[in-house]
């Protein structure tokens, strides 16, 4: 078994690498073959489809339950505000710049690290799979969960995303609604009751005032807003449409379905269409009580929800999100992690595991 020490500078290696091969949502194919080379380095039998790679644990036994440590490989585009080469994986003042050096690079290479030292173990109470995905930008069809059905059934699972290494035992869903409120077409100059954009001030200030009931302990309510507006061509022409676009961030006391049907129940009607433009990003949680969390919390960890949407959203087990970094670097021009940040996080990564996975 390697050290964690030369496992951490492997990763550290593994990262500067993913940063200077451009992998945008859907475009994967050449961070994946790095992945490759990782577990082919460490004589890892490992599968892919699409742009997805994963590995299952050496001994992996049927009879146990499964965890999966997942993370994804692929970036947003790089905004207009980067003042240095986004592909260039610069070290400098005990950082490490470049696009998904933080989201989710550094997760990603601390958990591959982290499976790798577990691999060979025969003492584990629970299998390991680590899956390092592709399209978790952009929701993509072919991201994880266009591999679930190839995985053993999952018991529960790590998502790495940038947590400073915190516990975010909950996850807001994500549902977005395309609304077209109808009317009648008609001149300016003449009488309409029915115009399409006075009949959408009602729909709009039910969604500013509506509360759901369920408030959830760490994600609180379920919260709503209308965030796009369009009708109308000319100014003398009533329109016989207007259209909104609502974001709701969905708590873990309702599913996607259930939002969606007290909304039609409130302002459906012959004269509303409402679309959503998916049902799967659905919120996600942990119990307290989960020995994951309650390892967490025994090495100093703290809890908390977590407003951001990741592959947590497609799985159908509890789940975790823990990763080294910090969310609000994610997306902004110059994005880096600590160097420190990752040689921190695998020894934790790999204490976390052994108070789960070993049997005492």
């Amino acid at each position: 078994m390697e050290s964690i020490q030369k496992l951490t500078e492997k990763a550290i290696i593994l990262l500067q690498n993913l940063i200077e091969t451009p992998s945008f949502s859907g475009e994967e194919d050449k961070t994946a073959l790095l992945i490759e080379a990782w577990f082919i380095h460490h004589q890892i039998p490992f599968q892919r489809e699409k742009n997805n790679v994963w590995a299952l644990n050496k001994h992996f036994d049927s009879s146990k339950p499964t965890l999966l440590l997942n993370s994804h490989q692929d970036t947003v585009r790089p905004n207009k505000g980067y003042t240095h080469d986004p592909f260039e994986a610069l070290e400098k003042d005990g950082k490490i710049f470049g696009l998904g050096s933080n989201d989710a690079g550094g997760c990603l290479v601390s958990l591959l690290a982290t499976f790798t030292y577990f691999y060979s173990r025969e003492d584990l109470n629970y299998n390991l799979v680590i899956a390092a995905s592709a399209e978790e930008e952009n929701s993509g069809k072919f991201g994880l969960k266009s591999i679930l059905e190839f995985l053993p059934k999952l018991d529960c699972a790590i998502v790495g995303e940038p947590t400073l290494m915190n516990l975010a035992i909950a996850e807001r869903g994500l549902l977005v609604l395309d609304i077209i409120i109808k009317g009648t077409s008609s001149h300016a100059a003449h009488t309409n009751t029915d115009n399409a954009i006075y009949n959408s001030i009602n729909i709009i200030q039910w969604f500013q005032t509506f509360e759901f009931e369920k408030k959830s302990e760490v994600l609180g309510p379920v919260k709503m807003s209308v965030t796009q507006i369009n009708s109308g061509q000319q100014h003398n022409l009533v329109p016989d449409e207007c259209k909104i676009v609502v974001d709701i961030r969905v708590n873990d006391c309702y599913t996607n379905e259930d939002i969606l049907s007290t909304i039609k129940e409130n302002i459906g009607s012959d004269k509303v269409i409402i679309t959503p433009r998916s049902l799967h990003l659905k919120s996600s949680s942990i119990p307290k009580e989960h020995p994951l969390v309650q390892a967490g919390l025994k090495l100093g960890r703290e809890t908390y929800g977590s407003p951001t949407i990741s592959d947590q959203s497609v799985l159908y087990c509890p789940s975790l999100k823990m990763g080294p970094g910090d969310s609000l670097r994610s997306h902004t021009a110059n994005e880096f992690i600590y160097k420190k940040e990752i040689e921190e996080a695998i020894p934790l990564y790999i204490e976390l595991l052994n108070h789960t996975l070993t049997i005492s």
